[in-house]
């Protein structure tokens, strides 16, 4: 009990404390502002007291004063302003500094570029080109506008087999003469009248019968024309057979078949050496290509070419059995090869008068012939008898000689002459021959729109013109010493490119083949629209892909087609800007690097990317190879012709300059 009253007091202790410490801290909380509290000492300050009970605390002595300090705000700025008259103006304020520049291709900033001025009709152009706004903003300050394509709708049906520089009737009606074949030759359509639609494929088009079965069969729904059966059906090289056509082996002047006509030349001239000293050829009027198709076998890359005439669809169907061919005529202008190309040049009941315009085509074959390389005619002159005939054969005897030709062998329905290798025999002819010798400045690797000259094509002393190739195959990576007339800005040896850009591409088709599968898709023919030193073409044959490229050489950049053909490989200068000599549903694959980013300065981008469409087969595909500046436009043009696009990463990693856009277009 005596514990309860300590109790009691300690508790009573404690609330008066409370009290008195809530007191004391509502009085000093009191009043409209905030109350300074100091530590004040009610002595002197001494520095060596460490006695805590002189300092007490209390309130700012300060507290009930108001001072006015803008006075002191403004004689502070007079101080550090300089002085002036009331006359002087103040100085102006400094010009905003502006930067202003693009970044190079090298990652460098630099100015040198041009702002053009805005045209309205350049915009309504570009929407016409089934291009259409997708979004736009209609405020004041303006933001980014995307655009985004249509989708491009399929053109009639009858363009099945549409080329649209073969078949401009618009421009063919204007002609002033068509005696010579000019019909026949590249009428382009004008700007703002190329292909702006789909080209369809046949109805029942079927994926084509894989090589090397398609070199004696074809589906009849992917080249429904029996024209050719009805006219050559008796010279043993078409017929059809239920739902196929099929190609005995045979021509108008080999009946009994391809292979027994080539074991005949062989033999008539043991030096051309198929698939050795002979491994590029040029088939003239080639009709279904059964002399090109008969020689793959030997090693031998024949590209077979004819016009678009009566002879419906010759090259179509060289195509779909799955043998190298363009569409291309001798009229007035060069074709598209360069000098000294071919090892072989053969003309079969070709149709061609050779001696017309004092030789002038026989002449352009010169040109492509390479020095020491054959020429092998078959026709009714060498062997027929009538008056007609027997001066014709007269004729040929004449130009050939007065060309330096000499005839090697004559045999059955053959004759075969030899180009010489040399100028020797040139230079002995004397003043006045003709035909004369071309001028000395004339470029005979320039062929863009060039016309024919009735002149000879002169060798080179020095060699460097295609006359002393290696035999097949070591020439496939011997650098050919044409390599260095080629004009190119090259600060390193020219044969180190050639071989660094072989190595470049056997890497990279390497890993086609191991990751993309490449080997199972069955392609065999192969177009690359960039070729370069024919590079791409080399790693295909280096990885035993069973197929064929034509190497496109653009007329943008350097002629490197005399080194690809120096190669044993083949090809033919383009512009991209136009439409390629060849049917609709050529090409298995279509490889294009580095093109886009460079012809886009040029032509239309829209444009080439429907060629593509145009010749590429249903089923096929196209690989881009390109810097990522023009990959999205790119794979939206793929979006917009109906293709199944992919954008990959190279070898190279995410942070790569390069990407590669896969296209599919499905069957």
């Amino acid at each position: 009990d005596h514990r309860k009253p300590a109790t009691l007091i300690r508790i009573t202790a404690f609330l008066l404390i409370s009290a008195a410490f809530f007191y004391i801290g509502k009085r000093f909380s009191d009043g409209s502002s905030q109350q300074l509290m100091f530590f004040l000492s009610n002595q002197k300050p001494d520095s060596h007291s460490s006695d805590p009970s002189s300092a007490v605390v209390g309130p700012s002595p300060n507290q009930d004063k108001a001072f006015d300090i803008a006075p002191l705000i403004n004689a502070s700025q007079s101080q550090n302003e300089p002085q002036r008259s009331p006359s002087t103006s103040p100085p102006p304020p400094p010009p905003a500094v502006e930067r202003m520049g693009l970044v190079d291709e090298n990652g460098r900033m630099t100015d040198d570029f041009q702002v053009g001025d805005y045209d309205p009709d350049q915009v309504e152009d570009f929407s016409k080109q089934n291009e259409t706004l997708a979004s736009e903003n209609d405020n004041s300050k303006g933001e980014n506008v995307r655009i985004k394509l249509n989708k491009f709708k399929p053109c009639p049906d009858s363009m099945r087999e549409y080329i649209p520089c073969l078949d401009n009737s618009e421009a063919i009606n204007k002609l002033n003469s068509t005696d010579k074949g000019e019909k026949f030759e590249r009428h382009c359509p004008e700007e703002g009248k190329s292909l702006n639609c789909l080209v369809p494929p046949p109805k029942g088009y079927k994926s084509p019968i894989p090589w090397p079965k398609s070199r004696d069969e074809v589906w009849f729904s992917n080249v429904p024309h029996s024209r050719l059966v009805e006219d050559k059906g008796g010279q043993n090289w078409i017929t059809i057979e239920k739902d196929k056509f099929t190609f005995p082996g045979g021509g108008t002047q080999f009946i009994h078949g391809a292979d027994q006509y080539l074991d005949q030349i062989e033999k008539m001239v043991p030096e051309i050496a198929f698939g050795h000293r002979t491994r590029v050829a040029l088939d003239v009027g080639c009709g279904v290509a059964s002399f090109g198709a008969y020689l793959l076998s030997r090693n031998v890359l024949t590209l077979s070419i004819a016009p678009k005439d009566v002879h419906e669809n010759q090259i179509q169907f060289a195509l779909e059995r799955g043998t190298p061919a363009m569409v291309a005529a001798f009229v007035s202008r060069r074709l598209l090869y360069p000098s000294q190309a071919f090892d072989l040049i053969h003309c079969s009941r070709c149709r061609i008068n050779w001696t017309r315009d004092d030789g002038i085509l026989l002449l352009e074959v010169n040109r492509m012939l390479r020095g020491g390389g054959y020429f092998a005619w078959a026709a009714q002159p060498v062997y027929k008898h009538e008056p007609v005939l027997e001066q014709q054969w007269e004729e040929m005897l004449d130009l050939t000689e007065r060309m330096c030709w000499s005839l090697v062998k004559k045999e059955g329905y053959v004759a075969i002459w030899q180009k010489p290798s040399n100028n020797s025999c040139y230079a002995a002819r004397g003043e006045g021959a003709r035909p004369p010798l071309c001028e000395p400045d004339d470029d005979p690797d320039n062929v863009w729109y060039v016309d024919l000259k009735p002149c000879i094509t002169r060798l080179s002393d020095e060699g460097s013109r295609g006359s002393n190739v290696t035999a097949w195959p070591e020439r496939l990576h011997d650098p050919p010493a044409r390599l260095e007339s080629i004009q190119l800005d090259a600060y390193i040896s020219r044969k180190e490119l050639l071989r660094a850009e072989s190595r470049y591409w056997k890497e990279i088709i390497e890993g086609y083949v191991r990751a993309l599968h490449w080997g199972e898709y069955g392609i065999r023919n192969v177009l690359d629209m960039k070729a370069g030193f024919g590079g791409f073409a080399a790693a295909m044959i280096e990885n035993n892909l069973d197929c064929w490229v034509l190497n496109v050489v653009p007329v943008s950049g350097p002629n490197t087609l005399p080194v690809i053909y120096d190669r044993g490989l083949i090809g033919v200068m383009h512009d991209w800007c136009e439409a390629l000599d060849t049917y609709p549903r050529t090409y298995d694959l279509i490889h294009a690097a580095g093109l886009f980013s460079v012809e886009r300065k040029r032509c239309n981008v829209s444009s080439i990317m429907l060629e593509m469409d145009r010749i590429l087969r249903p089923g096929g595909r196209v690989y881009i190879r390109d810097s990522v500046t023009v990959m999205d436009e790119l794979q939206e043009m793929g979006d917009a012709v109906g293709w199944h696009t992919s954008l990959r990463e190279t070898s190279e990693g995410p942070h790569a300059s390069y990407r590669i856009l896969a296209c599919d277009k499905r069957l």
